[in-house]
């Protein structure tokens, strides 16, 4: 897959491809190539599962496909964020410019469109469903952007569509071209959804409780740049949130001294517990939707990958 990701962005403008390997070459998790891989390995026996013999190479292309999607997303949410680095290098908009980091973001975007369609129409219309989702997820958290009275509700239909959705189509896709019957194709999207939330939740708290080395970008961006999430919420509906509400009060970008601060009442309120609580009960639906399948290594590995994510938040 990682040879094939290098393939796919391999073009005639040797500026271009250099742009677009920028961000694969710093690595990153690969979870939703993962994710496509080991559901489109229930189709095989479980000793091949196990050994990944019978692996195609339309899943390979499969789980191209969702990773280049990924990738092309985060050169647009860098731009959108002025963020300066991503997995612990210089983003593309800060190295580059970001007229060349949106190019190169829709040029990835392009070539997964180019792979889904090789694939076939289910594919290709899942996967363009599944763009506009992320669109409609980000248009929401602009639009909540320094917005102290921010829902829950409004918080989830957002990470919903710019995480949850992805995550959900990666399995959905390993099943469509493993033909997996339509019932193991549900429960597996059922899986990356839950898991997706409750990635996205962790992520999110990781903002507020990590350092910049461990989570390979700057702490406190989100809540710095207007977007308050579920930990800052579920802080400002308590009555120590008083206190936050006035630091956040003026709707512009944190002074470092402020987020400290505003980083110690989430934690002192009970923010962070209740992040990690309500991302648990996302951990446990996805577990259920995978123990709903045929056990296999492949469904034991997803529910070890939802528990695994909240001992990443200690």
């Amino acid at each position: 897959m990682e040879k094939r990701l290098r393939e796919e962005v391999t073009c005639d403008l040797e500026f271009l491809s250099d742009v677009a390997c920028h961000l694969m070459e710093a690595g990153g998790k690969r979870i939703r190539p993962a994710l496509a891989i080991a559901s489109a390995s229930l189709g095989v026996g479980a000793s091949d599962g196990a050994s990944g013999a019978a692996i195609s190479d339309d899943v390979i292309s499969g789980a191209t496909a969702v990773e280049l999607v990924h990738l092309g997303s985060l050169y647009h949410d860098d731009v959108m964020d002025a963020a300066s680095t991503r997995r612990s290098v210089s983003s593309v908009n800060d190295r580059w410019d970001n007229l060349t980091a949106i190019l190169a973001g829709d040029f990835l975007l392009a070539r997964a469109s180019q792979i889904a369609a090789r694939l076939g129409t289910e594919v290709a219309g899942l996967l363009a469903a599944t763009i506009g989702k992320l669109c409609e997820g980000q248009i929401r958290e602009h639009q909540d952007a320094f917005n102290a009275d921010r829902s829950i509700e409004s918080y989830e239909k957002s990470i919903e569509g710019k995480t949850a959705a992805l995550l959900s189509a990666s399995c959905r896709v390993g099943g469509i071209v493993a033909n997996l019957p339509a019932a193991a194709q549900d429960a597996l999207a059922d899986f990356g959804h839950s898991y997706g939330m409750a990635f996205q939740i962790v992520d999110d708290v990781l903002d507020v409780v990590s350092t910049d080395e461990q989570i390979g970008k700057p702490v406190g961006a989100d809540m710095a740049e207007g977007n308050y999430t579920l930990p800052v919420i579920l802080t400002l509906l308590k009555p120590e949130g008083a206190q936050l509400r006035r630091i956040l009060s003026d709707g512009s970008p944190l002074e470092p001294a402020d987020f400290e601060r505003a980083r110690e009442i989430i934690a002192g309120a009970g923010g962070v517990k209740g992040s990690l609580l309500a991302a648990a009960r996302w951990a446990d639906r996805a577990r259920a939707a995978a123990q709903a399948l045929p056990r296999s290594p492949a469904t034991d590995a997803m529910c070890a990958a939802a528990s695994h994510l909240l001992c990443q938040a200690g």
